[in-house]
């Protein structure tokens, strides 16, 4: 008798069932808070670790740039992209929002320990100040945090779907070769089993 296929590496790959309860308040909690949604989950491990780098990533980008490189500005002297992309890490960056409104009223902003956070710059001369004063750390931090928002938009979307499940490259061609040598039954033969055992018991009743 042969030995049937070891379904030890099948189970391995297997989905696991996670309960991701109200998926489009984990979305919401997800945006507000990068990690928030995974706690709301019970998915506690997740939630700590997407919390901790992406806001880490975010801050330490935000500092590059004296809290300068996170602004909303969408006029006819500029279109603040980056923002776009910023603003996925979601109450994080959303001062920047309020700031761009003070400003735009051309009310002063509101400044933190001396610093207009978050503030867009008034005009081209005093944006350009900026990349005199902070060099490539201006651009280094915009990056920094674009990356951070663009990172929770993958969180999000675990948050929402729950994780993806990857069956390797290798294990794809393992259970092919498996099927090809363990093929299961057609639907010929199973019929024909059928009438095997029904003659058989056919057989033993007249006997």
């Amino acid at each position: 008798m042969a030995d049937e296929p070891s379904t030890s590496s099948e189970d391995r790959f297997a989905p696991v069932q996670v309960d991701l309860k109200n998926p489009e308040l984990a979305l919401l909690l997800a945006w507000l808070l990068p990690g928030a949604g995974h706690l709301y989950q019970g998915r506690t491990g997740k939630g700590i670790l997407f919390m901790v780098c992406i806001l880490f990533t975010f801050f330490v980008g935000l500092s590059m740039g004296g809290g300068r490189v996170v602004y909303a500005r969408w006029d006819m002297s500029e279109k603040r992209l980056p923002y776009l992309c910023q603003i996925g890490v979601g109450l994080p960056a959303a001062p920047a929002l309020y700031q761009a409104y003070l400003v735009k009223e051309r009310k002063p902003p509101v400044e933190i320990f001396g610093v207009p956070l978050m503030a867009p710059p008034i005009n081209d001369h005093e944006l350009g100040q900026l990349h005199r004063d902070y060099g490539f750390r201006f651009e280094m931090g915009t990056l920094y945090t674009m990356v951070a928002g663009l990172l929770n938009v993958l969180v999000i979307f675990d948050a929402y779907a729950g994780p993806v499940f990857v069956v390797p490259e290798k294990e794809k061609k393992r259970r092919l070769r498996e099927s090809k040598e363990n093929p299961p039954p057609a639907d010929g033969d199973t019929a024909d089993e059928k009438t095997d055992e029904k003659t058989d018991a056919t057989a033993t009743a007249d006997n």
